[in-house]
């Protein structure tokens, strides 16, 4: 262990912004879940507008993990990607 403080220091930063970060990134995980589970059960129409409520708010969370810095830009939008083509499959199977 380091008696340097500015390593002791900079040792707890990287602590608790490693906790702030899996905090954020476990979120995303949770919640891209359960909207592919709810993509996958559930194949109506009258449910398409509670399914893009969901991914408005997945959406919301992984922008504001790109914007602190958790995931870096082009994987937040190749996330967003994924999530986008997920239901427009959904959307053209129903048709």
């Amino acid at each position: 262990m380091s008696k340097n403080i500015s390593a002791v220091k900079k040792n707890q930063i990287s602590l608790r912004n490693k906790c702030r970060n899996k905090s954020y990134k476990s979120a995303i995980k949770t919640i891209t879940k359960k909207y592919i589970l709810s993509l996958n059960n559930e194949l109506n129409l009258n449910q398409s507008s509670d399914h893009i409520l969901q991914l408005s708010v997945l959406y919301k969370k992984i922008d504001k993990a790109v914007s602190k810095g958790v995931l870096h830009k082009n994987n937040g939008s190749r996330k967003k990607s994924i999530l986008a083509k997920a239901m427009k499959d959904l959307m053209s199977q129903n048709i």
